[in-house]
């Protein structure tokens, strides 16, 4: 029985890893805002490394071009690559299905271990979305392109819906329940937290085990957030739109499609920086009422809809077009390195985030702000491209790579490079 071998290195997409390798970044710097360095406008907190105009400034930019962009761009990829294994696998004539499904099995423990180390998580989450996809992608690509569409839409007719009937909002407000009686009863000091600034506080004399049964709790408030916000129909309609640019083989005929391009970056500009804007402003300044279900958090997710999918496709029909002249290909590919291990190098940014700002580590949570986290993401992100590219002399993978296409294909992969002697 014929199996399917692993993509070599040859026959990689250089211009995926280029891709991924942004999306990352993108994800640490919305990481770094979101989770690990605590900052918040509100909780009104001073220190050396906090400059209010300039945080202020920053954060309002980070909504604008960066909140919900980079994901996207990594649902799309994420459902690229499932098209390029299923449609490699026709080619050679093998039901590629049953590899696919290992990758996504492997991916969920890796999620898994990853959600005790940062709660904020996404391959757990794709993973589980990942098996939606498969029998989705029985579709006609028509069909998936609609169906995608919808999907990022959903979320303003669900976010009325739930204002309408706050009964439906049950399985946030559950999780949520979940996650306060876990956090107790793993932490019982945070039984009488009433503030953000009260938690803040614990946290910075907690221990590494304390941080551990922190983000067993953080499951429940993490998967309480995605139903929240609506995430599975945001990231299974561009895992849709991916998996239609793989099957279709777009890239690979670029040259033929440029005046799509050209359509997406024109409406995606036109419509996507209004909407971005948009969202920043409510994010900026209404943010609470977002969470409180209220009408400017409406308008918030309208602009959410309109914008976040449409200005990430415009990042990616730049990125596609750059790539097609020989300067851009040469300066892009420097991002090509931390693409190709993308998950080692994601995981190796939660390890930074958690002893950067934790308490066990070096303890600066809530004292660094937008300005200086990004600046902090961004000088990081150069030694991980540094790092990586001297990792991929030595290796064909990165170390988790390694381990999960080991898995993938029941066979351990050759790690090192071998080098043909004359």
């Amino acid at each position: 029985m014929q199996t399917l071998n692993p993509v070599q290195t040859n026959e990689r997409e250089t211009f995926m890893d280029v891709l991924r390798g942004f999306a990352i970044l993108g994800i640490f710097i919305a990481n770094l805002g979101s989770g690990f360095s605590g900052y918040s406008e509100d909780a009104h907190l001073s220190g050396p490394l906090l400059v209010p105009k300039l945080d202020h400034a920053m954060s309002f930019l980070h909504h604008m071009f960066i909140e919900g962009k980079f994901y996207s761009i990594f649902s799309l990829l994420f459902g690229w690559g499932i098209a390029l294994q299923v449609k490699r696998g026709m080619d050679k004539g093998i039901n590629a299905i049953p590899t696919v499904r290992r990758r996504l099995y492997f991916m969920l423990l890796l999620g898994f271990i990853h959600l005790m180390i940062w709660p904020g998580d996404i391959v757990f989450f794709y993973a589980l979305l990942g098996f939606l996809l498969l029998p989705l992608r029985k579709l006609s690509n028509k069909t998936l392109l609609i169906t995608g569409a919808v999907l990022m839409l959903s979320p303003i007719l669900l976010y009325w819906l739930k204002m309408t009937f706050h009964d439906l909002n049950y399985p946030a407000q559950k999780l949520q329940e979940m996650g306060n009686w876990a956090d107790i009863k793993l932490n019982p000091k945070l039984k009488d937290i009433t503030s953000q600034a009260e938690y803040m506080e614990v946290m910075k004399n907690a221990n590494w085990f304390d941080i551990l049964k922190g983000n067993m709790a953080g499951f429940f408030y993490r998967y309480s957030y995605l139903f929240f916000v609506s995430r599975i129909p945001k990231v299974l309609g561009m895992f849709l739109v991916g998996y239609v640019v793989g099957r279709s083989d777009f890239y690979k005929n670029i040259q033929q499609h440029k005046k799509i391009l050209y359509w997406v970056i024109g409406i995606g500009l036109l419509v996507g920086l209004p909407a971005n804007y948009m969202l920043a402003h409510y994010m900026s300044y209404f943010e609470g009422d977002y969470f409180g279900l209220k009408i400017n958090g409406f308008y918030e997710t309208i602009a959410y809809a309109f914008g976040v999918a449409e200005l990430a496709m415009v990042y990616v029909a730049l990125f596609m077009l750059s790539f097609q002249t020989a300067a851009g290909k040469k300066i892009l590919s420097v991002l090509a390195p931390v693409g190709k291990m993308a998950f080692s190098n994601y995981i190796l940014q939660s390890l930074t985030g958690n002893f950067v700002f934790l308490g066990p580590g070096l303890n600066y949570g809530g004292q660094v702000g937008p300005f200086w986290y990004t600046i902090l993401g961004i000088g990081f992100f150069i030694f991980q491209i540094i790092l990586s590219t001297i990792w991929l002399k030595y290796f064909n993978y990165g170390p988790l790579e390694w381990l999960w296409r080991s898995a993938t294909y029941k066979k351990w992969q050759p790690m090192k490079k071998t080098t043909s002697i004359a």
